[in-house]
């Protein structure tokens, strides 16, 4: 039986992110708590995926940068909320996270982990209820939509350097989505 790094070569291949100068390296293991930085969220409805883009161009799963002191779930719930106008409705259910190694000589925020750090990938039920909340210092959200499981990958896909489409792969090919 293969191993979800053989299945998904892409994903689990070592990496670098030059706009925020970070090695990554994804891994099925949880890191503990104090290293994690961000959360991203397979938000699922009775639609889809929840999916989202900016005035940038980027798409991507709803999720962001925890706050000082905010437990993991918080910062989905928020997260959600900004970014989708979303509301969870169930427990998170790990995938997976990036091992961030930073090159910068200090943490991008003073109270996140550094020089290393974790953005982990969570799948979670969800009802949109509302538009993205659109905080002046967030992301300005100008797209959420729901789609079936392999639109959104492939809408995911469509994002240069994008790893949000096989994030979503690894859910479905684990049964979350």
């Amino acid at each position: 039986m293969q191993t979800w790094v053989e299945r998904f070569p892409e994903l689990f291949a070592p990496a670098f992110w030059a706009w925020g100068e970070l090695d990554v390296r994804f891994t099925t293991e949880q890191p503990a708590d104090e290293l994690v930085s961000n959360v991203h969220v397979v938000g699922r409805t009775e639609g889809g995926v929840v999916v989202c883009a900016n005035d940038l161009g980027w798409r991507f799963l709803p999720g962001g940068t925890r706050e000082p002191d905010e437990p993991i779930h918080e910062t989905a719930r928020r997260e959600l909320l900004e970014e989708a106008g979303a509301r969870i409705t169930g427990p998170l259910t790990w995938i997976g996270a990036h091992r961030a190694d930073h090159r910068r000589p200090g943490p991008y925020r003073p109270h996140l982990p550094h020089p290393v750090s974790y953005w982990i990938n969570v799948v979670a039920d969800v009802v949109i209820e509302a538009a993205p909340t659109n905080p002046p210092d967030g992301e300005q959200v100008t797209e959420v939509l729901v789609l079936p499981p392999d639109e959104a990958i492939a809408y995911l896909d469509e994002h240069p350097d994008g790893v949000m489409g096989n994030v979503v792969r690894l859910a479905q090919a684990m049964g979350l989505v």
